[in-house]
């Protein structure tokens, strides 16, 4: 038979997942099935949490690896508490704004754009904290993928030839430049041709991308796995693998050095939230800009919505705070320690007042207000007790920065990116700082009590993806599958937006009548990717998986 996997030509439908003891949401079976197997052994949501990650950066390496970084919202049942940890790498000591010299924006590929990366610390640290199970029991599974195979999903396969292509393009580039070594122009690319030679020997199968259906294995990367289960990642930041990514910058000039490795440790941190319509809406502060889906919140909080979800009107409103509350993030979001304006200047009511203001019945440009100032996979996991988390992780751009460290199927990711060169711009690049962040967990309380954890993965497109989820749960009471069903848009800059092809009809030309340059998308891929599981009040969980991908909710 000869059919595409991509192929629907018949709308499907999928119904809300009851869970009675606990429940793992993620973007890839295999990986959901990791968690679902640690509860059942005894694990906590914890447990889960990290075998469900983990696995996700074996069998899903087009969004993460063991080289990108993490946050997560971790709710601890008997303590009623909710935690954050942010583990996001900083910039090497050497990575300075002189070191771009003649680069108009930060690079894309290459060591240029490598911070240190945050996963393996993430993982060891939620153990420690909180696990019930060992490193290695819950690192286990994806061991097992990484060395013994697991089959390529079909969404994976499509961002795996996307990168495969990206970086082909970059070689077929660099082989019409003189035989100098670098490549070093104003598309801010720092690009080898060898450097890029190990992501091919790494992730492709006789030189190709692997296929939907293909199995697809890699020994270097579950020996990598087993080294940092055995040292609780002590080897990934003070040993023998922090040795190898320093040897391996140094060979092809790049700035990282086990010296930054060894400083790095992730941080626990207080949650920010706001209250919308009686629910605490809860992120992880800055550096992440979980904050931008706190400023929309508060401004669509004083404006008035109809009852029917899809108008003209609603989306038009909604579109218009998630403008604004970027203009605000994207300036002034960096590096809590540099920030110029303080996270509770952004989220203060009154000036969100000021901001709705600014809304009318046409699409205006947006631009940062002045507070006054006094890639990615995404996946939830829930147990018997309570316990839940919200956690993100990510590579950034697909595969990230194209840098494998050779022997360990280690792909770096390409966070540095988000830096600005802009010398006046709050999120310049300079040493030991932690850039602007995409990535951002998502958690929902009331009265104290967790209600449930969400998140919407996909770079730029994530604040916006949870905006609409809360919305679309709280103002328009859908179902968490419904909330993650319900056709979605996207600012993309200045007045572009995308809305999909499912969108009630008549909504992309009213938009346009209100002065947004709508553009309408059949590939749903980019339009955010996400996960929802909520306590139920007649006990255990109600869960949500994404159509965009290939979610699945592993429940017992």
């Amino acid at each position: 038979m000869n059919f595409n996997v991509l192929s629907n030509r018949y709308k499907s439908e999928r119904n809300v997942m009851y869970a009675k003891s606990g429940a793992v949401a993620t973007s890839n079976p295999q990986a959901a099935q990791a968690g679902l197997d640690i509860l059942r052994k005894g694990g906590n949501a914890v447990d889960a949490a990290v075998a469900t990650a983990a696995a996700l950066a074996v069998t899903e390496p087009t969004s993460n690896g063991i080289g990108g970084d993490a946050y997560s919202l971790v709710w601890i049942e008997s303590e009623k508490k909710l935690y954050g940890l942010n583990s996001s790498g900083f910039a090497p000591e050497l990575m300075t704004k002189e070191a771009y010299k003649g680069l108009k924006k930060m690079p894309r590929h290459g060591f240029g754009a490598v911070t240190v990366p945050g996963i393996p610390a993430a993982w060891a640290e939620l153990n420690r904290k909180f696990g019930k199970l060992s490193l290695y029991e819950c690192l286990k599974p994806a061991i097992d993928y990484a060395r013994e195979g697991y089959i390529v999903y079909p969404n994976v396969a499509k961002l795996w030839e996307e990168s495969f292509e990206d970086y082909s393009n970059d070689l077929k580039e660099l082989e019409k430049l003189p035989k100098d070594r670098v490549k070093k122009n104003v598309e801010a690319e720092l690009v080898d041709k060898e450097l890029l030679k190990e992501w091919f020997d790494t992730f492709t199968i006789d030189g190709k991308a692997p296929q939907a259906g293909d199995i697809f294995k890699c020994e270097e990367q579950a020996k990598t796995l087993e080294e940092i289960a055995n040292t609780g990642a002590e080897s990934f930041y003070r040993g023998r693998i922090a040795e190898l990514i320093d040897e391996h910058s140094r060979k092809f000039g790049g700035m990282i050095r086990k010296s930054d490795l060894e400083k790095y440790h992730p941080q626990w941190v207080e949650p920010i939230s706001t209250n919308y319509k009686g629910y605490d809406i809860c992120e992880i502060p800055p550096n992440g800009h979980g904050i931008t889906v706190l400023i929309a919140l508060n401004i669509l909080k004083e404006l008035e919505l109809d009852e029917e979800k899809e108008t003209v009107d609603n989306i038009h409103k909604m579109i218009e705070c998630m403008k604004l509350a970027f203009a605000d993030s994207k300036k002034y979001v960096t590096d809590p320690k540099k920030m110029t304006i303080s996270v509770d200047a952004m989220l203060n009511q009154e000036y969100a007042k000021k901001r709705s203001e600014l809304i009318g019945e046409k699409a205006v440009f947006p631009e940062a207000g002045e507070p006054f100032c006094g890639g990615t996979v995404y996946m939830c996991t829930a147990d018997k007790d309570g316990n839940m988390v919200s956690h993100i992780q990510s590579n950034y751009m697909n595969f990230g920065s194209g840098v494998v460290i050779p022997g360990t199927g280690i792909a770096l990711h390409n966070r540095g990116n988000n830096f600005s060169l802009d010398e006046n711009h709050d999120n310049i690049v300079e040493p030991f700082k932690k850039p602007y962040h995409t990535i951002i967990p998502g958690f929902i309380k009331q009265n104290g009590e967790a209600v449930g954890a969400f998140g919407v993965m996909g770079a730029f497109m994530q604040p916006q993806g949870q905006f609409q989820a809360v919305t679309n749960l709280i103002d328009f009471a859908m179902n968490p599958q419904e909330a993650l069903d319900a056709p979605r848009w996207q600012w993309i800059d200045g007045m572009k937006i995308e809305v999909e092809d499912d969108m009630k009809a008549g909504i992309a030309e009213g938009l346009k009548e209100k002065g947004h340059d709508v553009k309408v998308v059949s590939d749903k891929i980019n339009m955010g990717r996400g996960q929802i599981i909520l306590k139920n009040e007649k006990g255990g969980y109600i869960c949500g998986t994404e159509k965009r991908c290939d979610g699945h909710v592993a429940v017992y």
